[in-house]
């Protein structure tokens, strides 16, 4: 059992004969521990191919022991980044022996086994209660899993990096990260699908807690992403807002004075559509607004917090998803969205712009009212949430028609219209709220 300073002094502290790598090595750490491992000693045990007469040779020449097993926990860069650390805490935490190690023993698979964090370990473990060493295949798992660990971990940097430097568009671009769980299937039934976690620390369906209701599926993640990041939109200090979310794209978004009040609103905007949607709200869910919300079946809500009226009711819903994200995701904060193409992906910052007040230039004859600007604002942000051709009719704080994703305007304004009096004579109104 060999380790470097630290983890060998905690390891000798609960009872187990451990040489501190210093004694492997002869050298001891130096540069405030940035050299410790990244020695032949370390890395010859490592890769040595002990099958092999001249590795083995070099091995007893020089007095290389051969590694079984490697357990690397990297230096913390992205929760270091994460926490906002300045420039030089960042590159202090970034790992140089560690991932040079990861990447030398999972390389020589055959003949070690790398962990990198604890479920790899407990998979060791189990592999040596069976069958009294590691399995080839368990190897080979560890080894892909090693390589996508460092790979994501070298993303981070490279990325963060890049900001430093002002570069938006750097010659290589990397994207990574952990996953937070495989999905029952994809877009459609016969696709593969899982969930994966990047570096950054925004709020939506990577924070959230899901307190009840079945496994999220691929399209209920994607339709949620869409419905919280429109939400967002509205400062929770100022009004209260719900959005409705189907297929990703709205079908009703609305302001008022509580959660109920926005909620019966965006709700009247397109009843038919808003069964089986997503509900995201921009404040605290309370149990008025809960009660409201379980009257149509709906597949998953997601808010900031709820309390526990509003987790009452939810919880005799048992197949609604209930997310609690902590927070509201920032509409200014800068990051980039990415998609793929076949061969290659598409990157771009995310999309920060909004209209405001000052930037709207009157060139008609009748100046609209102060309402009629308030209401173009709205619509403005609703807007950037559907899919182009994206037409939105909103009167008084709340959506009246949405038409998306067609092929020309026209067509978009005609949907947009015909739902704005389809809701009018499903609420009774004597006219569409147009």
């Amino acid at each position: 059992l060999v380790s470097t300073g630290g983890t060998s002094k905690a390891l000798a502290a609960a009872g187990l004969a451990v040489i501190d790598v210093a004694d492997v090595t002869g050298f001891p750490e130096m540069m405030d521990g940035r050299v410790k491992t990244l020695h032949p000693a370390v890395h010859g045990g490592l890769l040595a191919l002990r099958h092999v007469a001249d590795h083995e040779a070099a091995m007893t020449q020089h007095g290389i022991e051969g590694i079984d097993l490697l357990w690397v926990n990297l230096y913390p860069f992205e929760a270091t980044l994460a926490s906002g650390a300045d420039f030089e805490t960042c590159v202090e935490n970034i790992d140089i022996g560690g991932p040079a190690m990861i990447r030398a023993g999972a390389k020589n698979f055959d003949w070690c086994a790398v962990a990198t964090d604890l479920g790899d370990v407990q998979k060791v473990l189990a592999d040596m209660t069976a069958y009294g060493g590691t399995q080839e295949l368990t190897r080979k798992q560890l080894a892909a899993k090693a390589y996508a660990r460092t790979a994501a971990y070298d993303a981070a940097i490279s990325g963060w990096y890049a900001d430093q430097v002002g570069e938006a568009s750097p010659d290589w671009r990397a994207f990574g990260g952990p996953k937070v769980q495989s999905l029952r299937y994809g877009e459609n039934p016969h696709q593969i699908a899982a969930f994966y976690a990047t570096t950054e620390k925004r709020p939506g369906v990577s924070t959230a807690r899901q307190l009840q209701g079945k496994e999220l599926s691929y399209n209920n993640l994607n339709d949620t992403d869409a419905a919280y990041e429109l939400v967002g939109e509205f400062d929770a200090k100022e009004a209260a807002a719900i959005a409705i979310i189907k297929h990703a794209n709205p079908c009703g978004v609305a302001i008022g004075s509580s959660l109920t009040d926005a909620y019966l609103r965006a709700l009247a905007c397109d009843p038919v559509s808003a069964f089986g949607g997503i509900v995201a709200c921009n404040r605290k869910l309370d149990g008025a607004a809960a009660e409201e919300i379980v009257k149509i079946f709906t597949e998953v809500v997601i808010a900031p917090d709820a309390d526990e009226d509003a987790q009452a009711i939810f919880a005799k819903k048992k197949n609604l998803r209930l997310l609690l994200a902590g927070g509201l995701p920032d509409p200014t904060q800068a990051g980039l969205t990415f998609r793929t193409l076949a061969g290659g992906f598409l990157v771009q910052n995310r999309d920060t712009g909004r209209i405001m007040a000052p930037d709207l230039k009157v060139v008609t004859k009748r100046a609209p009212s102060p309402q009629e600007l308030t209401d173009m604002l709205f619509a403005f942000r609703v807007a950037k949430h559907v899919k182009s051709n994206a037409i939105v009719y909103a009167k008084d704080g709340v959506t009246a028609g949405i038409g998306a994703g067609q092929m020309n305007r026209r067509d978009s304004a005609r949907i947009a219209a015909v739902r704005a009096v389809e809701a009018a004579e499903t609420a009774g109104w004597s006219q569409a709220a147009t």
